[in-house]
């Protein structure tokens, strides 16, 4: 809520100079606030990366991105300096390499079926379960079938 849009609530005696110079300075302390506030805002966004897309949409997720033959594909949902969610589709076969990352990830399996290694441990994931991809831990991933998900990276 922002300042302007609090309702002040005085009794101001119609008659009383003191009691209106009183109400004209604290809307203007208050205007003058909402404008300091409103600056300092502004001066933090300054540099960040504006998601267009941001607007509330309902989708079928597993619609929302289409396999492809011989080929990984990937559509970003959302892309803040925080952290992303990426939606994938993997051809059966396809897969990622051994890598680390320095982030916690999420993946949940959309579609089909993945094998996914951490740390030499394979866990064999269908649609609906979900594992967690430990920050800084080797981990790859294999399409058991055509396979979707969702992966989620929380990068603070």
């Amino acid at each position: 809520m922002l300042l302007r849009d609090l309702r002040l609530e005085h009794d101001v005696n119609r008659d009383s100079e003191l009691d209106k110079i009183t109400m004209i300075y604290m809307i203007a302390s208050i205007y003058s606030t909402e404008e300091r506030l409103t600056k300092s805002q502004n001066s933090h966004m300054e540099g960040l990366k504006v998601i267009e897309n941001s607007t509330p949409k309902v989708e079928w997720l597993k619609e929302s991105i289409n396999y492809q033959d011989g080929s990984i594909v990937s559509r970003e949902i959302i892309g803040k300096s925080t952290g992303t969610v990426t939606l994938f589709a993997f051809d059966k076969g396809q897969g990622l390499s051994e890598h680390t990352a320095p982030f916690d990830a999420l993946v949940h399996i959309v579609d089909g079926e993945a094998e996914v290694t951490i740390a030499g441990q394979v866990y064999r994931l269908e649609q609906g379960q979900m594992v967690i991809l430990p920050a800084n831990q080797t981990h790859a991933l294999k399409a058991l079938s055509k396979f979707k998900m969702l992966l989620v990276m929380i990068k603070s």
